[in-house]
């Protein structure tokens, strides 16, 4: 379960490591009275809020409220802003990067660190994250913590400052049963502060039982993800164009993968579970078409699922809603044949493997890019 910003930023509080102070409204005229410049932010569980226009500084009341009122109700990539955090705005002198996870590959939680903050991880190069195991038995060490600091290169007073939220973070993570805490930027200040400039937290859903405080708070949906609920859909917006159809959590991932492997990148995903109900597969093919995608890869594995059944529900959504969007289509399992056949016979693309039908999708995605 992700949380929030500013609920993430009370429970890095909750653990002793500094956060900006601030508060979160849903309405322009909430806001009362700031002390000093101020960021107004955007409370959406997806990133590129910069980007999108859904952080923006204020001097004045007057001015928060105006930018408040600008970004409440903004579409952000999908998911509408229904609240901002204003506080107070940091006066930056270094922006850095930390973060614990747990690494299956590992099987530990694993700390890692960054000099360059304040932009995605995944395009800092190798050589400037660290990455440290936490030993399950053991847990943090002091050493840990005095490493990350000397990776970032930073003075003995600030070094203690990030050495001691390092500590707190590995308790949050402990106590909390969360997957993920990330603070970026972890910001230093001009006056030699380290403070929390942004949090993620996310709360392993398989723990909540113990976590009672997490149940009520809502669930940040896109439109089409609540109408999908409603229809006892899994189906995932992201940032991509290619849009995932495949039944089974594993092999959904899988496909994720294998796009990416291609350079392609995935919009939506669909899961279909188990289900050959034709009107299910129906609704599915009619979510995904008004998701808009460029290119839909259609992958089934019909161990339980006859995929002649599954191929009968795709053609009669595109054949009633007249879905024009070039479609890949790999499909394994009872029945295999005759579905491929209908696929084929429709106009689709026909791929004998998983590699086949990923390659296909990106290279299809990336036309005219």
């Amino acid at each position: 379960m992700k949380l929030f910003e500013y609920k993430a930023k009370e429970v890095l509080k909750k653990y002793g490591i500094p956060v900006p102070e601030g508060f979160v409204v849903s309405s322009p005229d909430q806001i009362r009275a700031i002390s000093g410049p101020v960021m107004v932010k955007a409370q959406v569980l997806i990133g590129g809020r910069g980007k999108a226009g859904g952080i923006k500084p204020a001097q004045t009341v007057e001015e928060a409220r105006r930018v408040a009122s600008a970004i409440i109700g903004m579409n952000i990539r999908g998911y509408i802003s229904k609240e901002v955090l204003v506080e107070r705005r940091l006066d930056v002198a270094k922006e850095l990067y930390l973060g614990i996870t747990i690494d299956r590959s590992r099987r530990s939680l694993v700390i890692m660190a960054s000099p360059d903050g304040g932009m995605d991880i995944e395009s800092v190069p190798e050589n400037r994250i660290l990455m440290i195991s936490l030993d399950q038995f053991i847990g943090y060490q002091p050493f840990v913590g005095r490493k990350v600091a000397s990776f970032m290169g930073l003075p003995k007073e600030q070094a203690s400052q990030l050495a001691n939220i390092c500590q707190r973070m590995s308790e949050l993570v402990m106590k909390e049963d969360a997957e993920l805490a990330e603070i970026n930027p972890l910001v230093v200040t001009k006056d030699g502060k380290v403070i929390a400039g942004d949090a993620k937290v996310t709360i392993d859903p398989d723990a909540l039982f113990r976590h009672k405080e997490y149940e009520s708070l809502p669930e940040d949906l896109t439109p089409l993800e609540e109408k999908a609920k409603r229809l006892d859909i899994a189906f995932v917006q992201l940032d991509g164009n290619i849009g995932v159809i495949a039944n089974g959590a594993g092999l959904t991932m899988a496909t994720l993968d294998s796009i990416n492997m291609f350079g392609g990148k995935a919009g939506v995903f669909l899961d279909l579970g188990g289900t050959d109900d034709p009107e299910k597969v129906k609704s599915a093919m009619l979510l995904m078409r008004e998701a808009r995608p460029k290119v839909i890869l259609l992958n089934i594995f019909g161990g339980i699922t006859k995929c002649d059944t599954v191929a009968k529900g795709v053609l009669e959504a595109i054949d009633s809603e007249k879905v024009t969007i070039p479609i890949v289509a790999r499909i394994k399992g009872v029945n295999e044949d005759i579905a491929r056949t209908m696929l084929k016979d429709a106009g689709m693309i026909p791929a004998s493997g998983l590699s086949e039908a990923a390659e296909l999708a990106s290279k299809e995605s990336l036309r005219g890019v």
